[in-house]
């Protein structure tokens, strides 16, 4: 399904952006027919490079005169299709709004466009003092505008909070093309908690063109151990028992032997390729008391059953060791030509219940499956691997990541942490929430989104458009 833009609207995004700002020709386009999430595709009808919220506004303006559908864009590293043009339409891509405005050390603030990747402001802010806490796995591609608009979480969120706790206000374009500013620099501002809603809406209220982000200072010293394990429960009980004791780590991060098994090949990290898991543990914070700590983290390791645990001897190795665990999806590349990435969050205490019935799962569908997440907080991240060429492990895929997500569900967990619902998992919106919930969601996207021209078939299970399931006949509701 796409939508028919007569030459005539093509030219006035030309006027708008320039020529160079527009691409119509369908060689183009198939570059944007789907993000992180490659198993639904659907190319726009013509792709727009804005460089400022006037550019952004007027766009949006155009749209809705022509009654098209219009989508923002940023990266493109969403993994639950956040930005698929569902119904075609305009996209609206934001990379080229990518300045940092202003950093502001003594309020502890800066201001950022959409289109600047995140670990640009970790760059930026090198040397200050202070950094930008949220930072995904991803941090080196995705941008500021994406990282608002699927809240996303990350390593260090565990102690630090997710994108919602550092974005201080907001610059958006409304679905109507009116431009709005939400909160800003200020603490507490009063009145409803707007920043909050649009955070995490995926681009279905509005299209965010500036963002106010708070600065966090830097610790004084850091811990950064790695532990090394013999079986998977070994590892999570050891979760428990950190969180359990009352620590709260910057950072505690699982990746089983199927991914150490990627890394290895790919970097030669030097990892323990017989061990069943390792934890990446960091404490961070004023240096009196972080010994303690990490004296502490180890003897519960090592009491739940570590084999060894092993610390960053200097700032070198805790880099290494931190780009080992960033880079882990990038190096899935030489295990599988696809993957799927899910995104289920349970209780801690469910962890090693939970990644025994993956196995299951990958076993009852011959897929392999593994594993690298957020284990402080129960935030999996099951990587499904596949052939997308292949239309029967496309299906089992679905199938399987069906079945996790309902299994998240009922260990009264959640389908989503940081990737967001997307055009993914609309029809778990129905299982976690009842109709009044929904309704509730429905009536606040319609009072910003009222003629749903904005990211239609997005999140929402009424939210319109074409449906997947009507893309592809058959496919199960939940995906």
């Amino acid at each position: 399904m796409s939508t028919v833009i007569p030459p005539t609207i093509v030219q006035q995004f030309r006027k708008i952006v320039g020529v160079d700002g527009v691409l119509a020709a369908q060689t183009d386009l198939m570059v944007y027919e789907c993000d992180g999430f490659v198993i639904d595709k659907n190319s726009p009808d013509v792709v727009v490079f804005p460089t400022s919220t006037e550019q952004v506004a007027a766009i949006v303006r155009v749209c809705n005169e022509a009654d098209l559908p219009f989508v923002p864009r940023g990266a493109g590293t969403s993994l639950a299709g956040g930005c698929l043009p569902v119904g075609g339409g305009v996209m609206i891509v934001l990379t080229r709004m990518k300045q940092i405005l202003e950093i502001n050390l003594r309020d502890r603030f800066a201001i950022v466009q959409p289109g600047v990747v995140n670990v640009w402001l970790t760059q930026a802010l090198g040397g200050t003092g202070f950094h930008y806490a949220p930072d995904p796995s991803s941090q080196g591609a995705c941008t500021i505008g994406g990282n608002v608009a699927t809240n996303s979480g990350g390593p260090h969120t565990l102690k630090y909070g997710v994108t919602v706790n550092h974005v201080l206000g907001v610059e958006a374009v409304l679905a109507d093309g009116r431009v709005v500013r939400i909160g800003g620099p200020a603490e507490d501002a009063p009145g409803l908690d707007l920043v909050g809603a649009i955070v995490g809406s995926e681009g279905t209220l509005a299209i965010v063109t500036r963002v106010w982000v708070r600065l966090t200072r830097d610790p004084q010293g850091y811990r950064t151990m790695l532990g090394v394990f013999d079986s998977v429960d070994d590892a999570t009980n050891s979760i428990s028992e950190i969180i359990g004791a009352g620590i709260v780590p910057a950072a505690l991060e699982m990746l089983d032997d199927g991914i150490l098994v990627a890394l290895e090949q790919a970097f030669a990290f030097g990892f323990p390729l017989d061990a069943k898991a390792i934890l990446l543990i960091e404490v961070d914070g004023l240096e009196a008391g972080l010994d303690e700590q990490r004296d502490q983290i180890i003897q519960l390791c090592e009491t739940c059953g570590a084999r060894e645990v092993r610390m960053a001897a200097d700032d070198a190795e805790r880099a290494r060791l931190w780009k080992a665990r960033k880079q882990a999806f990038g190096a899935i590349g030489r295990l599988s030509p696809s993957y799927c990435t899910q995104d289920g969050v349970v209780p801690r205490t469910q962890l090693p219940q939970m990644l025994q019935r993956i196995t299951e799962i990958g076993v009852k569908y011959e897929l392999r499956i593994v594993n690298v997440f957020h284990a402080g907080d129960g935030n999996l991240h099951p990587i499904l691997l596949f052939d997308e060429r292949d239309p029967a492990q496309i299906r089992r895929v679905l199938e399987a990541s069906e079945e996790i997500l309902d299994e998240c569900l009922a260990r009264g967990g959640s389908v989503t942490g940081e990737h967001g619902i997307g055009v993914e998992k609309i029809g778990f919106m129905n299982k976690m929430f009842s109709p009044d919930d929904l309704d509730v969601m429905a009536r606040l996207r319609a009072g910003f989104n009222p003629t749903n021209r904005l990211s239609p078939g997005k999140m929402l299970p009424t939210a319109g458009a074409c449906s997947m399931e009507q893309k592809h006949p058959g496919r199960r509701a939940a995906m």
